[in-house]
């Protein structure tokens, strides 16, 4: 199945707390107006690059950005119309919005079920109430459980997002917050680490020395830790990292930013576990390491690095082959 989403930036409105490492506009590149006709533009024109006879598309309206259910009733009906008007007319399957744990309830549920929504992200950041309060997130750990669970007793499919390296964080709260989310059982997740932007309190506490981001070296072996987590569990990761724009460019001042975060991760993650295998196995001779195709890249490593790593240290070569009977983070490693 081709997953095709049409990116909808639902502007600050709907937030009702300014996080600490939060300047929406300058992330988005948006700002507070909404403007229905440009919306509906961007639709058409995201379908007609859709190849409409394709049997095995599913195509969804995705509203980010903003918190999407804590926006101004009228203002979510008329965005929740224009969404639904594309389902009915089969142009698209389905219809997901992000929005925040504590603008979760009931009767809001019940009006995206009857406008056709499928599924609901929350930005969950983290599951430790300090670090939620230091962030100025303004809802508890409790409100991502009560909302997660809510959600899926309405049928919808659930993404949770998570931050890395907040204030006041450390790597123990962050292996909590994860294992937190796989309790939930979501869908899918996103991992975002905390980069300084401009214009933002966190950027005045950097500079006041109350703040000091994780370095890439740092949050690339903790992504290591997390993605295995979520593979065990055959969690689906659809984002880590934010996407390479010229706003995020531009405004992120410091921070473990890196267009290729994720293959660095599962490079380090597929290099313990081959590691793993050598010292257990007391292995000095070649091997081969099997994995899905879609991990073929980052057992290799990183620009190459784990083959060049395990035949500095270890005198050993290795070759890598394609077994899709494993599951996305699983390797198979047999003696040549």
């Amino acid at each position: 199945m081709r997953h095709y989403n049409i990116p909808i930036f639902v502007p600050h409105i709907g937030c009702t707390h300014n996080c600490v490492f939060c300047n929406q506009k300058k992330i988005t590149g948006k700002n507070d107006i909404l403007n229905y006709d440009e919306i509906e533009d961007i639709i058409e024109k995201n379908i007609e690059t859709i190849n409409s006879t394709d049997a095995e598309r599913y195509v969804e309206i995705a509203f980010f950005g903003g918190s999407f259910t804590a926006i101004d009733e009228e203002v979510q009906n008329s965005l929740c119309e224009i969404a639904n008007k594309y389902l009915k007319m089969g142009k698209i399957n389905g219809i997901r919005c992000s929005t925040r744990p504590d603008a979760i309830d009931e009767k809001c549920l019940e009006r995206l079920k009857n406008y056709g929504f499928t599924a609901i992200e929350l930005g969950v950041q983290s599951t430790d109430d300090e670090v939620l309060k230091k962030s100025g997130r303004g809802h508890t750990a409790k409100d991502v459980f009560e909302a997660a669970k809510l959600i899926k007793q309405y049928g919808f499919s659930l993404g949770l997002q998570m931050m890395l390296g907040l204030v006041c964080d450390t790597k123990e709260k962050m292996y909590k917050t994860a294992d937190d989310i796989i309790s939930l059982k979501p869908d899918c997740v996103r991992i975002y680490p905390t980069l300084v932007i401009s214009d933002t309190p966190l950027f005045d506490m950097m500079k006041s020395g109350k703040y000091t981001p994780l370095s890439l070296a740092e949050t690339v072996d903790i992504l290591a830790v997390l993605l295995e987590k979520f593979y065990e569990k055959n969690i689906n990761v659809i984002r880590v990292g934010l996407q390479t724009t010229d706003e995020v460019n531009e405004n992120t001042v410091t921070g473990p930013y890196h267009p290729a975060i994720r293959e660095m991760a599962e490079s380090t993650m597929f290099r313990q576990k081959i590691e793993k295998y050598i010292a257990e196995n007391k292995e000095t001779g070649n091997i081969t390491v099997f994995a899905n195709s879609k991990n073929i890249s980052a057992v290799s490593g990183y620009k190459q690095e784990n083959k060049r790593y395990f035949r500095q240290k270890y005198s050993l070569d290795f070759k890598v082959k394609t077994d899709n009977n494993l599951n996305i983070g699983e390797i198979k490693i047999v003696k040549n």
